[in-house]
């Protein structure tokens, strides 16, 4: 095995808030996540593939074309690491409104989030002018249209429908420092972590979904995300993490208190014609022990989300100890 990496490992990512006004009364679901996901790939598709009835796995434009790498990026040649996975993860979150109002007026704001990671921070022009498009060509099934009124990073304003222009802004990194794994276990004190999950979490674990979200799981499935997103979007290598270390450590947390219930959502596939299951859990779960080591990666998973589904929300938590809320690095 690899020696462990004794350097801090830096996730780059970008947070950005889209601020839309609808034209006309606007009806949304209860989670809308899959409206604004939904809607953004089949207008980024429209407006960027050259080859339009071609599977990106077959064109040979793949390796340079921005729809491929957001959706359904090409592994580099002669990888080793994709063996044990059927898809690579998607490059962003797009956060859905969080209220659970569903009934806009003419002229009200609607907030949902973007998060870019690594590479493709770079594509944020593409997501802005196709959330744009989007507006012009309506969403939901009435086909409802709005204004991209807005788009801001870490509260500057970065982009405005008047200008039309992108201001330069700072993205944040995410420091996952693999060396405490080797740390002797009596240097650790006992403590606890909650965990809010806002949106439905699709976690597997041996082949399927999971309610029982044992700390081992958790910790198995961030490991998983983060360091692939690590590999295909931030130029890094992850073969140096000391994944055995961390998943046999995490093996000791006990769950505390367990507040997790199964939420039933189905989403509207335009590209499948049918309706498939995105349910997943959402609550509160409390874990006890020492945890420590693994603070760093929970709070990475706070803000690049965990499980299936990211692209569209799912998997969103919140730590609910406020010490050990996430603090980035500007970079």
């Amino acid at each position: 095995m690899a020696e462990t990496n004794t350097k801090p490992i830096l996730l780059k990512f970008g947070n950005f808030l889209f601020t839309i006004v609808p034209n006309n009364p606007l009806i949304l679901p209860a989670y809308k996540g899959s409206t604004f996901r939904g809607g953004f790939g089949s207008v980024f598709k429209r407006l960027v593939c050259i080859a339009k009835n071609n599977e990106c796995a077959v064109c040979f434009l793949k390796e340079k074309c921005a729809y491929s790498y957001i959706f359904e990026t090409p592994p580099p040649p002669g990888t080793e690491i994709m063996r044990k996975y059927e898809a690579t993860p998607h490059p962003f979150v797009i956060e859905p409104p969080p209220e659970k109002r569903r009934g806009y007026k003419p002229g009200d704001e609607i907030k949902f989030g973007l998060i870019l990671i690594g590479k493709a921070i770079e594509y944020l022009p593409y997501f802005i002018y196709t959330f744009d498009e989007l507006g012009r060509t309506g969403i939901t099934k009435d086909k409802t249209k709005y204004e991209l009124k807005n788009v801001s990073c870490n509260g500057e304003k970065i982009y405005d429908s008047e200008t039309k222009t992108l201001k330069s802004f700072k993205t944040s990194s995410l420091i996952l420092d693999n060396t405490v794994v080797n740390d002797s276990d009596s240097e650790w004190r006992n403590m606890t972590i909650s965990l809010s999950f806002l949106t439905p979490a699709r976690i597997l674990y041996d082949g399927r979904l999971t309610l029982d979200l044992e700390f081992h799981i958790l910790i198995r499935n961030l490991l998983r995300r983060l360091s692939l997103l690590y590999y295909f979007h931030c130029n890094g290598d992850p073969s140096g993490w000391n994944f055995n270390g961390l998943i046999e450590k995490s093996k000791n947390i006990k769950v505390k208190e367990n507040k997790l219930r199964w939420y039933r959502w189905k989403r509207y596939s335009a590209r499948q014609n049918t309706k498939i299951n995105m349910g997943g859990f959402v609550g509160e779960i409390t874990f006890e022990g020492k945890i420590e080591p693994f603070i760093p990666i929970i709070k990475a998973g706070e803000v690049l989300h965990i499980g299936k589904g990211t692209g569209f929300g799912l998997g969103k938590y919140s730590i609910q100890n406020s010490k050990l809320k996430i603090q980035d690095t500007g970079s």
